[in-house]
């Protein structure tokens, strides 16, 4: 039932109580019938379920076989460190699932511990959770509300409900009965569960408790929004099919091949296939993957964004959407006085005398020492109180006062000025017009002054005076007003918020603002903020389409107003029906539904409450909306930077697969051992893979589009290059060092040329299509460290006798090092001269189709 469509007597008989409450025995059946007043939660699964589920996707498999693979060649070490990147990825995995518990706990503290009631007309404090439906609460300012009720009386009655509907002001209660159907934030004869009351008192009929109040409606949406996967993941775990698929199709043909061609024997060809497995498996990827992550989740903390969840930093890079709530994220939470307007020329009035009103006619203030930045109240009152600050105007002594209250809409004031009684007066403009003396061109002219505001999403209040007698005794009812002017109050949009909205847009981000505020007050602040689309839909106009309409809705809509928890689920659920990667920001409980749902979501750590920052990925440290565009930034360098890893790291390990492959395919024994591959995996892994992951932004990057979100982290492009470059690591290497006599050297002249051929192709990695040697090169320090360490790894291997006998090696001659080096100047060349010749390609592509 839609109990603010019904009049209080109709409620209480609908609920079968009175305005004296129910009786104990009665609260007691219902609470045995209808259950306890808290938020239900969901079944949860066993810790050992929760733990293990992370440890058998396919990357997890292939690392534990391999693993298993490197203990049966004896190389326990190495499996021992697969082991432990198998575990902490794991354990990486289940810590960041326990945000949806937290969410639940979230929504919990929320909650009120206590409540006041009547029951057969005796005043009586109860826990909350044994609220039922029928009850009768009392309620006074800074009471949480334990419950769904409807007002029975109601004094003076401003409650906080910014978290739950987004309305960035208290809103005014009453009792009057509403006739129309009204979104959450218009309901004015209902106080909802969770909210705060701000000032005044109230009567209220308990309607909905637990699961069925608003706030109850929210823990429902949170609990039955499944967990996203992010685009990375989903991109590794394709990755890693191609890599499972393609090794699966070298050892099935490689079995057949060389027991039909040369009849090998069983053990020899496991030997092969085991060789072959430790070869191609780039079992240090993982580890280095969440160690470039790791490093942009640190990197991040210190731009004031504070990434929970490993990926969810490349998500940031890859979003397209971005859907924006408006308090607070995109506007300061600070309602501002933005417009003043004095009375139409000719006129003595100036801005000094509107602020000696704005500054005497309140109640927040009391002392001339008292900060106003540091006043609590009502936004209003310190909105007015924050603009006359700036003219240092005096506090003047109250000789009387007309308190405001909802009947007449206005507040008065009467100060001793120069031995007179000065009335000032503020309040809502159509009253206060009604109470001025006024001719017909001074009432148009305010009535025309008042529209423009208002159609600035401004809230407005009329400032005026009058002189009495200094005995008068001023009365509700005033007259022959003098209006000296008008002031449009508004939260205003945050400057760098603008600026941040149009770099999103430069980087083919779209910007969408989704808010409960009134949808004149959120068409305004999209104008200033720069949105693309001026047109709005509000919550009701949400209601009336299907999930298809609302799928094309959404495409062409940047405003969204008077929307409720679960018009923001469809909204973003909408959004990724159509493909789009989308970040939801938001601070208030209303928001956590949508958040989670959300590609990532983005809390306000300020002001967000604490169940929106445990449903998000990211909490932004200073509510900044400036700030998810230097993270987008980060995530885009972040991806870039994985890209350039995995490219690096794939043709290393194809190398040394292709020579056991050949050695396979020709009938020759290995050309080098297990232990001489594994230490080319270790010289790769240790020193060169995680220099890419230190690698700046392109000066491009937030000029680019987003990129696809169906494309797979390695294009056909990637692929051909890794197989060419591969093939060039590998072959001519093997042939020429199959023509040295000493197996020795020809075993250490091949290990050799591949560590330094990949050491250059690491420099090619640096740019996926410019050119690699550049000025940026000398900002990476990490680039240096790693060939520095790189050149004191390998050289021990070449020099120090101990060495040479642990993995069978032994030195060179310069003329032997000078060949090396060449063939392995001549790939990095190849490759750049591959580069080069695509981009010039590319470049004629575009010119041909602009």
């Amino acid at each position: 039932m839609n109990y603010y469509n019904q009049t209080p007597e109709k409620t209480l008989q609908h609920l079968d109580t009175t305005r004296k409450g129910l009786p104990e025995t009665e609260r007691h059946a219902r609470a045995v019938r209808l259950g306890p007043n808290k938020l239900k939660e969901s079944k949860q699964k066993p810790l050992w379920q929760k733990i293990g589920k992370h440890f058998i996707d396919l990357l997890m498999i292939v690392l534990i076989v391999a693993g298993i693979l490197k203990g049966i060649t004896g190389d326990y070490v190495e499996m021992g460190i697969i082991f432990a990147v198998v575990l902490i990825n794991g354990l990486i995995g289940y810590f960041q699932e326990r945000k949806a518990e937290a969410s639940l706990n979230g929504l919990k503290q929320m909650m009120a511990q206590e409540a006041v009631i009547l029951t057969q007309g005796q005043r009586k404090k109860v826990a909350a959770e044994s609220l039922v439906p029928g009850d009768v609460l009392l309620l006074h300012s800074g009471d949480i509300l334990p419950a769904d009720v409807r007002l029975l009386e109601a004094h003076d009655l401003l409650v906080e409900e910014a978290a739950l509907t987004g309305e960035s002001l208290p809103i005014e209660k009453s009792t009057r009965v509403l006739t129309s159907s009204l979104p959450l934030g218009d309901r004015v004869n209902m106080a909802f569960s969770g909210t705060q009351i701000q000032a005044g008192s109230a009567v209220g009929i308990v309607t909905n408790i637990g699961d069925d109040t608003e706030i109850g409606k929210i823990n429902h949406a949170l609990q039955s929004v499944a967990p996203q996967t992010t685009p990375l993941i989903r991109k590794m775990n394709q990755l890693n099919q191609q890599i499972f698929k393609g090794l699966m199709l070298f050892i099935v043909f490689l079995i057949f091949f060389t027991t039909l061609r040369y009849g090998m024997e069983a053990n020899l060809l496991l030997s092969a296939v085991i060789a072959l497995i430790v070869a191609v498996v780039p079992e240090g990827l993982p580890a280095v993957l969440t160690m470039i992550l790791s490093m942009g989740v640190k990197e991040m903390s210190e731009q004031k964004a504070i990434v929970k969840s490993m990926p969810a930093v490349e998500t940031l890079g890859s979003m397209t959407v971005i859907c924006s709530d408006k308090t607070g994220t995109l506007t300061k939470n600070e309602m501002t006085v933005t417009d003043i307007v004095l009375p139409a020329a000719p006129t003595t009035v100036t801005t000094r005398d509107l602020t000696l009103i704005m500054n005497n006619c309140q109640d927040l203030r009391t002392s001339e020492s008292q900060d106003v930045t540091k006043l609590q109240g009502n936004p209003t009152e310190l909105a007015l109180l924050r603009y006359a600050a700036k003219d240092q105007q005096p506090l003047l002594a109250q000789e009387q006062k007309i308190p405001f209250h909802s009947k007449h809409k206005y507040m008065a004031t009467a100060h001793l000025i120069d031995h007179k009684l000065t009335l000032f007066v503020k309040g809502a403009p159509e009253v206060l017009l009604e109470k001025a003396n006024l001719t017909d061109a001074e009432r148009i002219y305010w009535q025309e002054q008042i529209a423009q505001l208002a159609q600035k999403g401004q809230r407005v209040l009329a400032l005026a005076q009058k002189f009495l007698a200094p005995e008068a005794i001023i009365q509700d009812e005033l007259a022959d007003l003098t209006i000296m002017g008008l002031a449009g109050i508004i939260d205003p949009p945050k400057g760098a918020a603008i600026h941040a909205i149009a770099e999103c847009q430069q980087a083919g981000i779209v910007v969408k603002m989704i808010t409960g505020d009134h949808k004149d007050t959120a068409q305004a602040i999209g104008r200033q903020i720069g949105l693309k689309h001026d047109a709005a839909l509000e919550g009701q106009d949400i209601d009336r389409l299907t999930d298809a309409d609302l799928a094309k809705a959404v495409k062409q809509t940047d405003i969204f107003a008077r929307t409720t928890p679960e018009h923001k689920l469809r909204i973003v659920t909408a959004l990724q029906a159509q493909g789009e990667i989308v970040g939801m920001t938001g601070d208030g409980v209303n928001d956590a539904p949508a958040l989670k749902k959300a590609d990532i979501g983005i809390a306000m750590g300020i002001k967000g409450s604490e169940v929106t920052k445990e449903a998000a990925d990211m909490v932004l440290a200073d509510d900044n909306f400036a700030t998810i565009a230097r993270a987008v930034k980060e995530g885009r360098r972040i991806f870039d930077n994985l890209k350039k890893t995995i490219n690096f790291f794939l043709p290393s390990a194809l190398a040394q697969g292709l020579l056991v492959i050949f050695a396979l395919l020709t009938d020759r024994p290995l050309p080098l051992s297990p232990v001489q591959i594994l230490w080319v995996n270790m010289v790769t892994t240790i020193t060169l893979s995680y220099a890419l992951g230190f690698e700046k932004a392109h000066k491009d990057t937030m000029k680019r589009p987003p990129r696809n979100p169906q494309e797979k982290i390695l294009s056909l492009h990637s692929i051909a290059r890794i197989l060419y470059v591969s093939v060039l690591v590998t072959i001519p290497a093997y042939l020429f060092s199959s023509q040295v006599a000493n197996p020795v050297v020809a075993q250490t002249m091949l290990l050799h040329s591949i560590v330094l051929a990949q050491a250059l192709y690491m420099i090619n990695c640096r740019e996926l299509l410019d050119t690699s040697v550049n000025k940026s090169m000398l900002k990476n320090k990490a680039l240096w460290i790693s060939l520095g360490a790189l050149v004191l790894v390998q050289g021990s291997l070449l020099t120090l006798p101990i060495m040479q006998s642990m993995i069978g090696t032994t030195s060179l001659t310069l003329m032997q090092h000078l060949v090396l080096l060449a063939g392995a100047l001549l790939i990095f060349s190849i490759v750049e001269l591959e580069k080069k010749v695509l981009k010039q390609l590319a470049k004629k592509r575009q010119e041909q189709t602009a």
